[in-house]
């Protein structure tokens, strides 16, 4: 079984919108009560409420919030259930604790588990009716969960996530030559082992003027105005026009590299991108690479399209490990671009690290799941050997 996600493009009339504005706003409300409730049942009685707790009691709820009605029941239910799945995300860790939603945080969004329906080029939703939509892609499976949202630039959109009997091709063996290691960086998006370079179109850098220049334009409105209301949409869809372009750039790379016949594996690092924002000489242009996203990308279409990606940790010294010799420098400087090893190699920082990440990550493989036979090489183990035990030591010193 495999889950998808299809998002397309809505255009509802007037009446519509409405609707969804007011769903919106009720969802938030809900997720907020929601929060506050368990809070305080958890500070005054030491009590977890679940999410069929709150459920309960949306009943008498309503009775005092009669415009709660006004929009479909489900997606209250469903506003607390992500409010759930937000708990259980962070005492599993991989999330902050929850917080209040804001009215102008930028988050409208609803949820419906059912009653979905496509006719045509209209999709029926509950009490909003047959509405437009531009579908540009056709998909096969059971529709489970529908989620409306609209953007700051006053589009709305609609997700459909399908469940398809599909299921996913199994990776292949993992062999060395069939193998790249992936160096991402700033001035080039990317450095394959195989040699190939790929440019970073930097897309943030090239429309910071223009932006820069509507964001003035629209400082000096008067609050409250429509003048100031046109140009906020403006500045809306120009970082949207960033954000589209970077999501197409990276669609299609992770598209191409998944779909290389000749390779099986791909290996890449585990970056540590929330630390790296925090120098602010280069936060703007690491949030423009969208590192995260990347790989992000490259872990589900690397299980869609049968290829294995194996990912080595953050502490492996790529850029600074001679291939060579298995020496470490630790002079080299970010400014560094190319540096000669005592013992005579001369190696280009991002090629130099994209092929130790290659190394680490086959002897990752081979101490994990059994022998391979590139790492019967003596200096692939010295490296490799050596790349363990200073991970090793990282971790327990912190």
């Amino acid at each position: 079984m495999i889950r998808k996600a299809y998002k397309y493009r809505l255009y509802p009339n007037k009446k519509q919108e409405e609707f969804f504005i007011k769903s919106f706003g009720c969802a938030r409300f809900i997720y907020n009560w929601g929060l506050m409730r368990k809070n305080q049942e958890y500070v005054g009685n030491r009590k977890n409420l679940s999410c069929f707790d709150l459920i309960n009691e949306l009943a008498n709820l309503k009775n005092e919030k009669t415009w709660l009605t006004d929009v479909d029941s489900q997606s209250l239910q469903m506003a607390l259930r992500n409010l759930d799945n937000a708990f259980t995300a962070f005492f599993k860790k991989k999330a902050r604790f929850p917080r209040l939603k804001s009215k102008n945080g930028g988050d409208f969004s609803f949820q419906l588990p059912q009653r979905v329906y496509l006719k045509g080029n209209k999709i029926k939703l509950s009490k909003a009716g047959l509405v437009k939509i531009v579908i540009d892609r056709q998909f096969n499976g059971k529709l489970k969960t529908t989620t409306i949202s609209k953007n700051l630039a006053g589009q709305f959109f609609v997700s459909l996530s399908v469940e398809s009997n599909e299921k996913p091709i199994k990776p292949i063996v993992i062999l060395p030559d069939i193998t790249i290691g992936i160096d991402l960086g700033i001035k080039n998006f990317a450095t394959l082992s195989n040699g190939e370079i790929i440019s970073n179109p930097k897309y943030l850098k090239k429309s910071l003027s223009k932006l820069k220049r509507i964001q003035r334009r629209h400082s000096k409105k008067v609050k409250g105005s429509n003048n100031r209301e046109k140009d906020r949409i403006k500045l809306a869809k120009a970082h949207l026009k960033v954000v589209n372009q970077r999501k197409d750039f990276l669609h299609k790379l992770t598209y191409n590299l998944t779909h290389k016949n000749q390779v099986s594996t791909y290996v890449i690092e585990d970056l540590a991108v929330n630390n790296m924002l925090r120098n602010h000489n280069l936060a703007q242009s690491i949030s423009d690479v969208s590192w995260g996203e990347f790989r992000r990308q490259m872990e589900y279409k690397c299980l869609w399209y049968g290829k294995n990606l194996i990912v080595i940790g953050r502490f492996e010294p790529s850029s600074k490990l001679c291939s060579n010799c298995g020496t470490t420098n630790e002079n080299l400087k970010l400014s560094d671009r190319e540096w000669i090893c005592d013992c005579g190699a001369k190696h280009d920082r991002d090629l130099l690290a994209a092929n130790n990440v290659k190394t680490f990550g086959l002897e990752q493989y081979r101490r994990s799941y059994g022998n391979l036979n590139a790492c019967e090489d003596d200096k692939v183990h010295s490296v490799a050997r050596w790349s363990s035990k200073k991970q090793e030591t990282l971790k327990s010193n912190s």
